[in-house]
């Protein structure tokens, strides 16, 4: 990005995070992606080369280190910095800014069914799910079909998303529109209540059924 020419903190600190991708890359990193394509998965529109871009940026700013992973496999992983973290309160604000003033705008071009799966893998109540392995298919019904469907793999404290089926047997099954889904992640009305409406439908166990909103907890932005 070119300089603004202005030694206003504001103008210095956009310098850095203003150029786009940057803060989502920002928005991955703080929600736990460390790898590569991990960030890369929060963030579906953007190029691999785009995306090693803004990471060298955000290194060379000291807001992003990078180091060799430890453990099998090899490869590097990236954390952030103590300037990186106090990006938090920032990209949090936002969030709260767009969710009372720009979700208005939100079009069918925003409703990714694969971003909301990512998104919805993380923030699992691992203490309120049962023992063994719970597999729970999501059907959206308007997506196109190489986005139609999505397996949620819960196991001892981990949760998966797959693209493809894993070939376990699945408990539940969730289907509805994907602003459905969106909405209900982002706290504009509850399952229950989609359910009433007959956009949401699950079926499989009854047990689970009755445990899933309990397990499954809310965007960070859900009112």
């Amino acid at each position: 990005m070119k300089t603004y020419g202005q030694f206003c903190p504001v103008a210095m600190a956009l310098e850095v995070l203003a150029e786009r991708w940057t803060l989502l890359v920002v928005r991955e990193l703080l929600m736990g992606s460390r790898r590569f394509n991990d960030i890369l998965r929060g963030v579906p529109l953007m190029s691999k080369t785009m995306l090693s871009q803004r990471l060298k940026s955000l290194e060379d700013a000291g807001v992003v280190v990078k180091a060799p992973r430890l453990g099998s496999g090899g490869g590097h992983e990236y954390s952030l910095t103590q300037a990186g973290r106090e990006l938090e309160e920032i990209v949090t604000g936002l969030g709260f800014w767009g969710k009372r003033w720009a979700m208005h705008a939100l079009t069918q071009e925003h409703l990714d069914p694969g971003l909301l799966m990512w998104d919805m893998h993380r923030r699992i109540d691992h203490q309120s799910v049962p023992p063994g392995r719970i597999v729970v298919r999501f059907e959206f019904v308007d997506a196109r079909p190489e986005q139609r469907r999505y397996w949620l793999r819960l196991e001892r404290g981990e949760a998966e998303v797959c693209f493809t089926d894993p070939g376990h047997e699945v408990q539940l099954v969730v289907e509805g529109t994907t602003r459905c889904l969106v909405e209900i992640w982002g706290g504009a009305r509850t399952m229950a209540q989609a359910a009433r409406s007959q956009d949401l439908r699950v079926s499989g166990d009854a047990a689970l059924k009755r445990q899933l909103p309990q397990w499954l907890k809310l965007s960070v932005f859900a009112d």
